[in-house]
């Protein structure tokens, strides 16, 4: 199964909380999955549990959440202040909750235990008072054609890779990203299709590129495997923005949630 980033189950489960569509309990139990129950601590909230702080939100006006996947280099759809932008980025994901008085920022702070065989996950979300963010640029159907592309081409390398030099469970985990999808409760209910679709397409082309990235693809020489290491990382790029501007179309409103079961 492909699963969405910790962040971005915050922002589309908490934004079903905040219109009434689910309880902040079974939201917060959402964002958890296999995680430990989700903390939440920093200067700009109190510390409790997820569900406090999805309570917290409604109480302070909170009316959008929005879903940051930055990377280093392009700290797409954070507007600082710097300390923020710099967590954020080391995290790989935050939220912006856009609230009736100053707009906050949530990064997830991962601590793992256990063994690969029985792997558990400790989170604490840190929040920050943040600067107001810049309006969506990225509409859905922007997100949907651009993944077109990058699919193609990321199903492409994913083709030519020499299957036999990797470990054992490279097999494996290649027919589990050609094949996977998302669980299928793992969206609130009444999602948009298209924004299922978008979603599950983006997370696809990032794991291909993450396999591949372990791979030089038999390239000859290392130039041409730093350009085929180049263009896959400008794919994970259109692959991470799309992700984004899935969940910020069902967050925003841009995409109604469906009334059909």
């Amino acid at each position: 199964m492909l699963e969405l980033p910790r962040a971005a189950r915050l922002a589309l489960w908490g934004a079903a909380s905040l219109r009434h569509d689910e309880s902040p309990e079974v939201a917060a139990t959402a964002v958890h999955g296999d995680d430990e129950p989700h903390t939440a601590s920093g200067e700009a909230a109190t510390a409790g549990t997820l569900e406090e702080v999805l309570r917290h939100l409604a109480a302070g006006g909170a009316h959008e959440l929005r879903l940051a996947l930055p990377a280093p280099g392009d700290p797409h759809g954070l507007a600082g202040p710097g300390a923020f932008t710099v967590e954020a980025t080391d995290a790989g994901e935050a939220v912006l909750a856009l609230t009736s008085g100053a707009p906050l920022g949530l990064v997830p702070e991962v601590t793992v235990f256990g063994s690969t065989w029985e792997p558990g996950a400790m989170v604490d979300w840190r929040v920050h008072q943040v600067n107001e963010p810049r309006p969506q640029a990225d509409s859905l159907s922007d997100a949907d054609r651009a993944l077109r592309d990058a699919l193609r081409t990321a199903t492409e390398v994913l083709a030519t890779l020499d299957v036999s030099r990797w470990r054992e469970d490279a097999a494996e985990r290649i027919v589990a990203v050609r094949d996977g999808g998302l669980a299928p409760h793992a969206l609130p209910r009444g999602t948009d299709v298209r924004v299922a679709r978008v979603l599950a397409t983006a997370l696809r082309v990032r794991a291909i590129v993450e396999l591949a990235l372990e791979d030089d693809g038999a390239a000859v020489t290392g130039y041409e495997a730093t350009r085929r290491a180049t263009a896959l990382r400008e794919v994970d790029v259109v692959a991470r923005r799309s992700l984004a501007a899935a969940v910020n179309a069902a967050t925003s409103g841009q995409v109604r949630p469906s009334t059909a079961e």
